[in-house]
């Protein structure tokens, strides 16, 4: 990926994390494309609970590891949210993404996204999870310059 800029803050908590989530969540428009990346129990899911509360959905979220996806609906698109923890290569779950991957009337979340990584699009944000202390994280958020737009409420 080439021109990405970069933001980081640290969350004290879990609720922390979700708070900024729905902070970007809330400026999401559709057609988006996010890769989180972190251990096991990095905040991934945490995060992406935030996200999606921040688009004014109803919807639990749930971890995707063991269905492979899970979708939300929000009043303005769907969240398609993906996670290949267990899977070794992508198989048919790459043309599942790849068929929601720019359109529109989804925003795409990605765990785990190694095994799709020649799926993903460039011009998607990363978002890495690092520990910072006991139920903190560093959160360095990536993004290309027309992706800006997500992060108006936080700079």
């Amino acid at each position: 990926m080439s021109d990405i800029a970069s933001w980081s803050t640290t969350t004290a908590s879990p609720e922390q994390t979700e708070e900024l989530a729905a902070k970007i969540g809330s400026n999401l428009r559709g057609g988006e494309v996010i890769e989180l990346v972190s251990d096991l129990g990095g905040g991934k899911t945490t995060f992406t609970r935030g996200l999606v509360h921040g688009t004014a959905s109803n919807d639990k979220v749930g971890s995707p590891t063991f269905t492979l996806s899970r979708e939300y609906s929000t009043p303005k698109f769907k969240v398609a949210h993906f996670d290949f923890y267990r899977l070794n290569e992508a198989g048919i779950m790459a043309n599942e993404l790849a068929e929601v991957i720019g359109d529109p009337a989804y925003v795409v979340v990605v765990e785990w996204g190694d095994v799709v990584h020649d799926v993903l699009p460039d011009t998607r944000m990363t978002i890495q999870f690092d520990q910072a202390a006991e139920d903190g994280r560093t959160i360095t958020i990536g993004y290309p310059e027309n992706l800006t737009y997500l992060l108006e409420d936080l700079q």
